[in-house]
């Protein structure tokens, strides 16, 4: 396959005319943050906050015109508004009830979900990831439909959790069909770039694949998507609670001290943008030796309980440290599936079915828009 030059992009860029100030978006100087690695493409489109709402359909013509070129396998444009003062300025949630942001689109990015629970944590390491595929797995055990988004951009972690292997496929080279594993529709960045392969990507491409990932994906009705956030409070988080309304968010944390006073970071930036929090999950929560029962509490017990009981949050239950959890996981085939009739498995399925429980508690409520988190 031809390897595509940023040269080749901008040229193809130039066919873009500035719909409301002629010239091209090349000329206009509204190309930014332009990346390409491996055949897929990221860039930003730098327009005036107040030309956003109306310039989606110049961003689809930018993508299309970018994938045309041979040896291009992805392109993901986002439109980027300019900052009106100099400095920078802190983000906030606007008044709920304004569920767009400027420079997207007004129509949803994804429909037919009946619910979006984001699966989150204040640091890596925590196990958020494992957490978010056995509860998918537990939630798809019970009869329900369910996606996957793996939104962890740069460490992308689905296809080994789950076993899953080649890429996924697209009929008319705009839509992708999820990958399918254990009854559940999947989608990762993992799919589309091999496994040793950085993505070096400024916030706004992060922003352009994630929306990309919901808008572009034939996830079909389902009844829940879990969504397996990257760890932190960054652009991805912000991301998914501006472009859909999230029905809430679970945070996974260990029970140690310094992870707790990062799930509690979490818990408040979802809170500011008005994404309900379903709960914390404390996971590593004790280890018990295979061969002598032994009980041993490594990263300490309890702190996740004691920390919900002071945030006024559910506290969804505990997860041992267990080798046949990560041996399973690592063996892509989660343990809610490997060994359906081990503890391990009735926890998991106990914590889904209580965010079953409270999602559809919050889907019997009025529906809530996605708050918009604008800069001013």
């Amino acid at each position: 396959m031809a390897r595509v030059s940023e040269q080749q992009i901008l040229e193809a860029l130039k066919q873009i005319p500035d719909p409301d100030r002629g010239g091209n978006i090349v000329e206009r100087g509204m190309i930014s943050g332009l990346v390409v690695r491996e055949g897929h493409v990221g860039f930003s489109i730098e327009v005036d906050p107040a030309r956003g709402p109306h310039l989606e359909p110049l961003r689809k013509a930018a993508e299309r015109a970018v994938e045309a070129l041979d040896g291009v396998l992805s392109v993901s444009a986002v439109l980027t508004a300019q900052r009106q003062s100099a400095g920078p300025q802190p983000t906030r949630p606007a008044p709920q009830g304004h569920g767009h942001s400027h420079g997207q689109a007004k129509e949803p990015l994804i429909t037919g979900v009946k619910a979006i629970v984001a699966v989150a944590s204040g640091k890596g390491g925590v196990g958020k990831s494992t957490t978010a595929v056995n509860l998918a797995c537990a939630l798809a055990a019970e009869g329900l439909t369910v996606g996957l988004l793996d939104a962890d951009v740069y460490g992308p972690s689905l296809p080994r959790l789950l076993g899953i292997s080649g890429k996924p496929r697209s009929a008319d080279g705009k839509i992708i069909e999820p990958m399918r594993r254990h009854g559940i529709s999947c989608m990762s960045m993992g799919f589309l770039v091999p496994e040793d392969t950085p993505m070096i990507w400024r916030g706004p491409m992060v922003m352009g694949a994630l929306q990309q990932m919901l808008r572009d994906v034939a996830w079909g009705p389902l009844d829940i998507m879990v969504v397996d956030m990257p760890p932190g409070t960054g652009d991805a988080q912000l991301t998914m609670a501006q472009s859909v309304p999230l029905a809430g968010a679970v945070i996974v944390s260990t029970p140690q001290d310094i992870a707790l006073l990062d799930a509690r970071k979490g818990l408040n930036m979802f809170r500011k943008v008005e994404v309900p929090v379903l709960g914390i999950i404390e996971n590593m929560s004790y280890f018990c030796c295979p061969n002598c029962g032994h009980r041993t509490e490594i990263f300490s017990h309890g702190g996740a309980r004691r920390e919900a009981g002071k945030l006024g949050t559910e506290f969804l239950g505990e997860l041992p440290l267990d080798i046949t959890i990560r041996e399973t996981s690592d063996a892509g085939t989660p343990i809610v599936i490997a060994d359906p009739a081990s503890p391990h498995s009735a926890a998991y399925r106990a914590i889904a079915q209580r965010v079953w429980d409270k999602v559809t508690g919050n889907l019997a409520a009025p529906p809530r828009q996605a708050p918009k988190i604008s800069v001013e």
